[in-house]
């Protein structure tokens, strides 16, 4: 087992020698990265089953390092970091043979998803006499000519040169999760869909051993939220007043990828759980087997906010919001929020509790919007924090995130109010 102070730097790969872990977390862009609700749950699931050997597969955007935000508890032999933008690198020629297979079913798969199709992708993969990288492969003419014919078939009307660099960047983070190394481990348990669960269905096809995902939101609606508020999709048509959306533009491309790249995760996990049953059913709509949908509902540590004493303020009332500070959490509408209700009573008081660091171009927007509304005086940013500290100092606890599944703020905030502890105190979600 490797000893903590191994994480201080990212390990970059499980040691040779490491023994087989148990199960293999499979996390996109979250732990050891992030602080927030989903990386906390994780850290709490490692943390109370001392006895299982975790590995981490930690999907994130490119090679660059990144620092662990939390440290990975003992009973984590390894964690293996997979960019999804490939390396920059010569490219090495392959033959035709190997490469126009290949080339056809990356187009089929992101065109139309499911586990089938992946599978042919990860056998022509498996199938060369060398690993290929992802450059390899993208940079051979039958790829090229490929995406020529699909741009031509599917959006004709967009710019060539935008899908081309999107679908560069789709089949780039495609390919680095097909070729990366795979953590060895007796289950892969991923907890979204995505390029996560890309690597839980290719852990699937080549072990033979169980995956299963626990979605705490439903990636790609979130996916497609983002997608649809996007300004860095450098291309959409322009359709005038049509109410109906009859041509498609990169938007679209986008989606359509990610909804092949779930369904080919949920084609391949067993069980499929969500946090309550309105995203099972959604799970459903996007081609989750009905017999394999479960639902565990999230669940709280009532003891971190046990006797907590009243410290509110009476004469100016916090209202606060609990969450990063990033797009997803629409801090946004918090803070127009905040000028609608301090218009009408000026006795209130206003504050984020969350990181600032992960996008930190938003958290200066919105630190902008608030010196625009005239709101520094009664608003204010504290970072990140202990909550046990802020709780009882709440009286009313706001969520305003575009894309929600059981978050464990608003669970925390009803237990705080309950009865037994504050009647008075409030939680709303949106």
């Amino acid at each position: 087992m490797i000893p903590l102070t191994a994480f201080a730097e990212p390990t970059g790969a499980a040691p040779a020698d490491a023994a087989e872990a148990d199960v293999c977390l499979i996390v996109e862009g979250a732990y050891p990265y992030v602080i927030g609700g989903v990386s906390g749950w994780l850290q709490d699931l490692i943390t109370h089953t001392p006895d299982v050997r975790f590995v981490i597969a930690a999907i994130k955007p490119d090679g660059a390092p990144l620092p662990f935000r939390l440290t990975p508890p003992p009973n984590v032999v390894g964690v293996v970091e997979i960019g999804l933008a490939p390396a920059a690198a010569i490219p090495r020629t392959i033959p035709d043979r190997i490469a126009v297979p290949i080339a056809d079913a990356l187009i089929a798969f992101v065109a139309a998803g499911g586990a089938p199709r992946l599978t042919i992708l990860i056998d022509l993969l498996g199938a060369t006499p060398r690993t290929l990288a992802p450059g390899d492969i993208l940079s051979h003419p039958a790829v090229f000519a490929r995406l020529r014919r699909h741009y031509q078939a599917t959006l004709p009307k967009a710019s060539f040169h935008h899908y081309f660099w999107a679908m560069r960047v789709l089949l780039g983070g495609l390919l680095s999760v097909l070729t990366a190394p795979l953590p060895s481990a007796r289950a892969y348990h991923t907890i979204s869909t995505g390029f996560a669960g890309l690597l839980a269905a290719r852990a699937a096809r080549q072990t033979g051993r169980p995956a299963f995902i626990t979605e705490h939101g439903i990636y790609l609606l979130e996916r497609q939220i983002e997608v649809m508020m996007a300004d860095w999709i450098g291309d959409q048509v322009d359709t005038g007043l049509e109410l109906d959306r009859s041509v498609r533009d990169l938007r679209d491309l986008w989606v359509r990828a990610f909804t092949s790249y779930a369904s080919a995760c949920y084609d391949s996990c067993d069980p499929i759980v969500a946090l309550y049953g309105e995203n099972t059913a959604v799970q459903r709509r996007l081609g989750a087997a009905a017999d394999r949908v479960r639902v565990i509902p999230n669940g709280i540590d009532s003891g971190r906010f046990a006797a907590l004493p009243d410290q509110r303020d009476p004469a100016h009332p916090l209202v606060a919001l609990l969450g990063r500070v990033v797009p997803i959490k629409d801090v946004k509408t918090f803070i127009r929020a905040a000028a609608i209700a301090h218009a009408e009573r000026p006795e209130l008081r206003f504050v984020v509790l969350g990181p600032e660091d992960e996008d930190p171009e938003y958290a200066a927007e919105c630190a902008r919007l608030v010196r625009d509304l005239d709101l520094t005086p009664v608003f204010s940013f504290a970072g990140r924090v202990r909550i046990e500290d802020w709780m009882a100092k709440i009286d009313l606890l706001v969520l305003t995130s575009l894309s929600e599944a059981q978050p464990l703020v608003i669970l925390e905030g009803g237990h705080v109010a309950s009865p037994s502890s504050r009647p008075t105190w409030a939680a709303a979600a949106r």
